[in-house]
């Protein structure tokens, strides 16, 4: 049975828009997303990752906003799970989207990923 979804998909892509257009107009151009937005964004695109890897052997942390388990394989369920991922909601949303890879973001310490299964390539961007 698929999760069942906690943000509604018409303000996930609303407040997605939002970052988009406050990404591509630059400093000085559209308003900066609220703290709000930027957590919905963030939410909703967890929740499609979720969707389409699920699984709980890897979790995915992107505070402060949202943290799911993802990805088949042994189930992580007490302690620190040895496969995590953790970034930024600005970064996490510009590989959700395609905006960066995979490689660009831990490369550049942007994306801290441990563990055998840490590597979301497979599953991004998810637009």
């Amino acid at each position: 049975m698929p999760a069942r979804r906690r943000v509604d998909p018409a303000a996930g892509e609303q407040a997605l828009a939002a970052w988009e257009a406050a990404r591509s107009a630059g400093p000085g151009g559209a308003p900066e997303v609220s703290r709000s937005q930027l957590a919905t964004a963030v939410r909703y695109l967890l929740e499609d990752l979720v969707e389409r890897a699920p699984g709980r052997s890897v979790e995915v942390r992107i505070p402060p906003y949202a943290a799911a388990q993802v990805v088949e394989g042994p189930r992580h369920t007490r302690g620190t799970p040895t496969n995590v991922v953790e970034t930024d909601p600005q970064t996490w949303l510009a590989l959700a989207t395609g905006r960066t890879t995979w490689a660009e973001a831990t490369a550049s310490g942007a994306v801290r990923a441990s563990g055998q299964r840490a590597d979301l390539t497979a599953y991004l961007p998810l637009r």
